[in-house]
């Protein structure tokens, strides 16, 4: 479980499957209303105060992004009392109260993050070798993320021999493609890996 702090009032977790299946929880225990997916979550508040003093009582909303073959990224954002708002009154003094709301997406997104562009550039090698043509680059904080969207995968191969790949070259990213998107620059769209190979692996030996 890797925690991160974006501002004042959200948090960030990455959960791996096992850290999941650590917890006796499978991906599919999610998207129920279990006892032990609700201690899941509390756990991980407890664990968000003792690592970012990151204090989640009363109201919080909980946004949960289902990555394949990957984990979870759990978005925690602390709700903002209005002071003028009378409802609240009878859990003000309930240190313990969380009320949480949950919203889950599953996203078909894969989502890698590399140190350095040799790291990269050997990825590229190894995916066109097996057929891979597609993926975007980015750039973002010094350093270069590989996404792969739905539109991307359909002709590839199993998705999960496609993660296996990307892990021996990089780390699964923390971050979301929607966030690297938006502050993120866009290096290679939707071909990267056609396009890396072209310029760096083929191109020399022409």
């Amino acid at each position: 479980m890797r925690l991160e702090r974006l501002n004042g009032d959200r948090i960030k977790i990455f959960l791996t499957f096992d850290d999941l299946k650590e917890r006796g929880i499978t991906k599919e225990d999610m998207w129920h209303d279990l006892p032990r997916v609700e201690k899941l979550f509390r756990d991980m508040m407890l664990e968000a105060d003792d690592e970012l003093g990151f204090e989640a009582s009363g109201s919080i909303d909980v946004e949960v992004f289902s990555l394949p073959a990957q984990g979870m990224v759990v978005i925690v954002s602390r709700g903002r009392k209005d002071r003028d708002d009378d409802s609240d009154d009878d859990f003000e003094d309930d240190e313990d109260f969380i009320q949480m709301q949950v919203t889950l997406d599953e996203s078909q997104d894969v989502l890698y993050q590399f140190e350095q562009f040799d790291d990269v550039i050997a990825l590229s090698k190894a995916l066109y070798d097996l057929g891979v043509r597609t993926g975007s680059l980015f750039l973002f904080e010094n350093k270069y993320y590989i996404h792969f969207n739905e539109q991307h995968l359909t002709d590839a191969f199993d998705i999960e021999t496609l993660v296996a790949i990307l892990a021996e070259y990089g780390n699964t990213s923390t971050i979301t493609i929607y966030r690297l998107g938006e502050y993120g620059k866009c290096l290679i769209k939707d071909i990267a890996i056609s396009e890396l190979y072209r310029y760096f692996i083929k191109a020399p030996h022409s």
